[in-house]
């Protein structure tokens, strides 16, 4: 049996997408630490170039801006990088965006985005990036979930539709990529203290500092495991919750979970606050 690829810094670059904020910025920091060269991508220009300031350590950053949604983008930067700076040996396919979802007040907008970044941003990028590795004749991809992808959470129909895809379409790859010496890792944290997941206004228990995501994830992109998942107490407990009846995960969720008021009551009372004079502090 042919041992996995894991690359190492002699091997290539990295390229992580989604890397001017959270865990895709974080992981880029400690991988540079460890001595590897990192292509970072995101449509932030300034924030990469603050990313690639602050980065210390034997490794380098590298960056070129790009947009996951637009594929020929992704075809177009693929090339630059093998062309200008080298091959990939390690694909983090992290862009995503996550918006809540309510039932009461659903709408095309976050579906639209949620799939063009979350699932179609990574399709836009593997297509090249396993062309490149095959022509290499190794590679290792590691694709970004969540632990929304296990199950239905509240608010989350867009968020956890595209991570149960990207959990779905990583098992389904890596039939053929080990195959091809392609090795493949999906990646599921549990709630992250970033920005993005700050803004979803939902409980986040066992939440985990951006830095000790990285630190699980670059462990884990050198071990010999298909899946990346921390913390294992809590995301373990999730995947045990999606085996039980209906009736009971529905009736264990409400109760977890704080009823929210509907959207239109939230939304008026909001209107109401906005006409009230403020207290001074």
């Amino acid at each position: 049996m042919t041992t996995a690829f894991t690359a190492r810094p002699e091997h290539g670059l990295v390229w992580i997408t989604g890397a001017s904020s959270g865990i895709g910025r974080a992981v880029a920091l400690r991988l540079v630490e460890e001595g590897y060269s990192v292509v970072v991508t995101a449509r932030s220009h300034e924030k990469l170039v603050a990313l690639q300031h602050e980065a210390s350590g034997p490794g380098r950053i590298v960056v070129l801006d790009g947009d996951v949604t637009d594929p020929r983008d992704m075809e177009r930067l693929l090339a630059a990088i093998e062309y200008d700076h080298g091959r990939v040996a390690l694909a983090v396919l992290n862009a995503g965006v996550a918006i809540p979802v309510r039932g009461d007040d659903l709408g095309r907008e976050a579906f639209d985005k949620s799939f063009a970044v979350n699932l179609y941003g990574v399709v836009n990028c593997l297509v090249p990036v396993v062309e490149h590795m095959k022509t290499n004749g190794h590679g290792q991809i590691a694709v970004v979930s969540s632990v929304a992808g296990y199950c239905g959470l509240p608010m989350s129909a867009a968020y956890g539709a595209t991570k149960a895809a990207l959990i779905n379409m990583a098992e389904s790859l890596k039939f053929d990529l080990d195959r091809l010496g392609i090795r493949m890792q999906l990646i599921c944290p549990g709630f992250v203290d970033t920005a993005a997941s700050a803004r979803g206004k939902f409980p986040r228990p066992a939440l985990v500092s951006v830095d000790e995501a990285a630190e699980r994830i670059c462990l884990g992109l050198k071990s010999g495991r298909f899946e990346i998942t921390f913390p294992k107490r809590f995301t373990y407990a999730v995947k045990l919750v999606r085996f039980l009846p209906y009736g009971v995960y529905f009736a264990l969720l409400n109760w977890l979970i704080p009823q929210r008021a509907p959207a239109a009551a939230m939304k008026k009372e909001q209107s109401r606050s906005k006409g009230r004079p403020r207290q001074a502090v």
